[in-house]
């Protein structure tokens, strides 16, 4: 199979490729930066805010059977101190661009009659998080569209599904987690499970949620976050 993940080249991004890639799978990855993606033998360097047409003839040129929308953009800040560029900077990145992509690589799925395509979002889409407005509605988004296209390609055979992870032990997570104001601890001491998720606990999911043994599990809202969305 053909898997192309997006933002492959750091944290849940590079996990999901690896780990898929050491499991057999056929790797294409992309992100705006390209040194990081020269471990995978296929790869598209492509700013999906600026020309993200260049990923969407990229899915075509190379039939791509399964999907991962992982790239994506955080901003924490108070409602009253963004501007214009910074909503339509990630509504961009975050919802229109796997709305995008996807429309590009359907088609062939289509034409196969099987296919898979698995959203990253976040538990922040779920619950909110404040002074992250921009971030929870385009991942509250991705979450209804994941919703809207498994139904309209179900009888297709192809599935979509969105996983929203908690707070993740990359990079990210913790520039994240230095912006909130709260210390590593404090936020942890707040998740029942008193631990960031891994990288690989997401690149696991991916990987089940492409199997065969998952071909009835669509339209789902899966939340990976160590027991944060369900209280404390």
């Amino acid at each position: 199979m053909n898997i192309l993940v997006t933002g492959a080249s750091r944290g849940i991004g590079k996990a999901i490729g690896e780990y898929l890639r050491d499991k057999g799978h056929n790797i294409f990855a992309s992100s705006r930066n390209e040194a990081p993606l020269k471990e995978f033998k296929n790869y598209c360097v492509c700013d999906l805010y600026e020309n993200p047409e260049i990923l969407g003839d990229y899915i075509e040129k190379n039939n791509i059977d399964i999907l991962v929308n992982n790239a994506g953009e955080y901003i924490y800040s108070p409602i009253e101190k963004v501007d214009f560029y910074q909503i339509e900077h990630i509504t961009k990145i975050n919802l229109e661009s796997p709305l995008y992509l996807i429309s590009r690589a359907v088609p062939y799925m289509k034409q196969q009659g099987r296919g898979r395509i698995i959203n990253i979002g976040s538990i922040s889409g779920v619950m909110g998080e404040a002074c992250a407005s921009l971030y929870s509605s385009t991942k509250a988004g991705l979450i209804g569209a994941t919703k809207a296209l498994a139904l309209e390609l179900a009888e297709f055979g192809i599935t979509v599904n969105t996983i929203n992870p908690g707070w993740v032990e990359t990079d990210l997570g913790n520039e994240s987690a230095n912006e909130s104001g709260f210390s590593k601890d404090e936020i942890t001491d707040c998740i029942p499970q008193k631990r960031f998720i891994t990288p690989e606990e997401i690149a696991g999911m991916v990987n089940y949620l492409i199997s065969d043994e998952a071909k009835g599990v669509t339209g789902q809202s899966i939340n990976l976050c160590a027991g944060l969305s369900v209280g404390y």
